[in-house]
């Protein structure tokens, strides 16, 4: 069984109001679940989109360099003015995206992905 990722990124979505997009990119740049907030402005048109799903994936291919010293990377957090966006691999060629509003409890957000993940797996 594999994981639904569309029905995941619709229960983080639901999770927190906080939480302006949610979805899972490939190692490709492609965005193959998950989508945006209803009534929510977009940031980013589509090529900014893949943009910076490649900067989430050549970031985790940095982070990667130094595992055999600090171990797996588990999520990345980057803040900005507007919006915060959280990363978290999945598995090597999946990344869940997470975009919220400046001030989320993000880690509170990061533990609910982890958690319905490991739920997912589990059933698997």
């Amino acid at each position: 069984m594999t994981i639904d990722y569309d029905r995941l990124s619709k229960q983080i979505i639901d999770f927190d109001p906080q939480v302006r997009f949610a979805g899972v990119a490939n190692s490709k740049g492609e965005l193959v679940a998950g989508g945006q907030r209803d009534n929510t402005e977009k940031l980013l048109d589509d090529n900014d989109a893949r943009m910076s799903i490649h900067y989430g994936f050549q970031k985790r291919e940095f982070y990667t360099n130094l595992a055999y010293k600090l171990g797996h990377e588990t999520s990345s957090i980057t803040e900005f003015e507007k919006v915060t966006m959280i990363t978290i691999p999945i598995n090597s060629q999946e990344l869940f995206l997470i975009s919220t509003e400046p001030r989320a409890d993000y880690l509170k957000i990061i533990g609910h992905v982890r958690s319905l993940l490991d739920t997912q797996r589990d059933s698997e």
